[in-house]
């Protein structure tokens, strides 16, 4: 009981309440709280926790008990704590709290997904019918380029470039510079391949190694549908 007087002192500092209201809050008289405070004496049990109520604090802690002076929420605490702030500080406050909303609002930026229409299969290996496919709507996670049409490989032989599977986009286009990567309908059948010209002649050419070459010559029929964006 020997720290009751400060206990008290700082609780009423810390609401803000002066001796008369607290007299009133409780009934107990202004010289009673006079006294409490100069460490004349102590309260008894029945006032202290009288006392205790209308401050809002933990009777234990009044007391001296090494416990938290209140059971208020954080957000009461905040409050209590600012309103004893002068301008300036509280000013300095809301700032801080302003910024701290902010950063609590901010929407987490999730990757759009796109939708793309896909126009079949183009082999990577054996050849597709791509031919008068109607498209499909399908979901692409990606930034989509600007493109004419889009198709799937299917296979790998253009591994490491394109995998199974893959989403490509294609500009349409009838030529073809030796190198680019071309949507090729070759004997009736839609590829995917490197076209290549070069002293050895014309050909679609896979990357995977362990495809052969397609030969572009009088004994196949080959045109392109477009040129593939990289």
């Amino acid at each position: 009981m020997d720290n009751f007087n400060l206990r008290l002192k700082e609780a009423m500092e810390y609401k803000k309440i002066k001796s008369a209201e607290l007299s009133k809050l409780t009934g107990i008289g202004k010289s009673s709280i006079s006294q409490w405070l100069s460490g004349q004496y102590s309260a008894k049990q029945d006032k202290i926790f009288l006392i205790a109520k209308a401050l809002n604090v933990n009777p234990s802690w009044l007391i001296g008990a090494d416990v938290p002076m209140t059971n208020e929420s954080t957000p009461e605490k905040i409050f209590n704590i600012a309103n004893q702030l002068d301008n300036s500080r509280q000013a300095k406050v809301y700032d801080y709290a302003s910024e701290q909303l902010k950063e609590q609002n901010k929407v987490i930026q999730i990757p759009k997904i796109n939708t793309v229409e896909v126009y079949g299969a183009v082999s990577a290996g054996t050849g597709e019918y791509m031919v008068d496919n109607q498209p499909e709507e399908v979901e692409y996670n990606g930034k989509v380029p600007e493109h004419d049409f889009a198709v799937t490989v299917n296979g790998d032989s253009m591994t490491p470039l394109f995998d199974d599977k893959q989403i490509i986009f294609v500009k349409k286009s009838e030529e073809a510079r030796s190198g680019q990567i071309v949507i090729a309908d070759y004997d009736g059948q839609a590829y995917v391949k490197k076209y290549v010209q070069d002293s050895e002649g014309c050909r679609l050419v896979s990357l995977n190694k362990k495809y052969a070459d397609l030969p572009i010559n009088e004994n196949h029929e080959m045109s392109l549908f477009g040129v593939v964006i990289l």
